[in-house]
């Protein structure tokens, strides 16, 4: 019996269990299809974790749980939905230190670096989430008519908006591509930066337990260059951020979503995501529609 006994004075070394990270889509966390994963190292090339290496077929399920969501969505009130993305802020706020923590090893900044990028990327998220109440002002118009109607044009979001997240940035760069597309009523399939997809991973767990509806959001790990030509080609995606898209394939990706007559948003030479936001992202994804209808006698 004495043999079987823990020594509670000895130091014992205890290998840590490494977590393997889960794609994140229609509010739930699911294995990739394929049932691959890579590892995730930090800045320095140490082992952080294992990501799910999406497939082709989970980002057809990805369209469509958007495609799923986006009545919903785009028919709340502008009001709700700033509510909603106000409500993400402030989980994002209690969780400061871990996303300053991941930022921190995925980028190679210091702690106070990291600190004010994970501050910055959660006062973004709020700014986007005051314009959506406000955008139909700015955009829309009543329209000046030669007889006697009433012509109004309105912004209407255009429906479900592929997003190939900055490689860079991981969370700053992240949350400025994501926020503007649901501020605006669309819903978002995202491919989170290949090689610091940590930060993005724990966005969708902060977005999991708050009030955002399933499916609004789906965040896919993996090789972007795997799985951005499926989505550019999807026929139920109805625009592409070409944001981190590899420039070997920039060319390959419009031609694809020509196809299928999707908008495209591409930024040549690279984004600033520090600078002041504005309003182009929202617009980029908004279509106007123009109403005539008869003046009452």
């Amino acid at each position: 019996m004495s043999e079987n006994r823990i020594s509670l004075g000895k130091t014992e070394t205890r290998i840590p269990v490494a977590k393997t990270y889960k794609l994140y889509i229609g509010g739930k966390f699911p294995r990739s299809e394929s049932a691959r994963s890579y590892p995730v190292t930090d800045s320095k090339g140490a082992f952080l974790a294992n990501a799910a290496q999406g497939s082709r077929k989970d980002a057809r399920d990805a369209v469509s749980a958007a495609r799923k969501a986006f009545a919903g969505w785009s028919g709340a009130t502008a009001y709700n939905r700033g509510q909603v993305l106000y409500r993400v802020a402030e989980v994002l706020e209690g969780r400061r230190e871990q996303f300053a923590a991941e930022v921190s090893a995925a980028e190679g900044v210091g702690a106070k670096k990291a600190q004010a990028l994970v501050d910055t990327a959660i006062d973004r998220w709020v700014w986007y989430a005051g314009w959506t109440d406000k955008i139909a002002a700015v955009l829309g118009s009543s329209n000046p008519v030669a007889g006697p109607y009433f012509s109004f044009s309105t912004p209407e979001p255009t429906g479900v908006v592929a997003v190939l997240a900055p490689q860079q940035s991981s969370l700053l760069g992240l949350i400025s591509v994501v926020a503007p597309v649901i501020a605006s009523g669309n819903t978002a399939v995202v491919v989170t930066s290949q090689d610091r997809p940590l930060p993005a991973i724990t966005l969708s767990e902060v977005l999991a337990t708050s009030d955002l509806p399933g499916g609004v959001v789906n965040l896919l790990t993996g090789r972007t260059a795997e799985i951005a030509p499926w989505l550019a080609s999807h026929a139920d995606v109805n625009a592409l951020d070409l944001t981190g898209a590899p420039e070997a394939i920039r060319g390959d990706l419009e031609r694809a979503a020509a196809g299928t007559v999707k908008r495209v948003l591409r930024v040549r030479g690279g984004e600033d995501f520090g600078r002041e936001p504005d309003i182009g992202r929202l617009r980029a994804y908004l279509e106007t529609k123009t109403v005539w209808h008869p003046m009452g006698v």
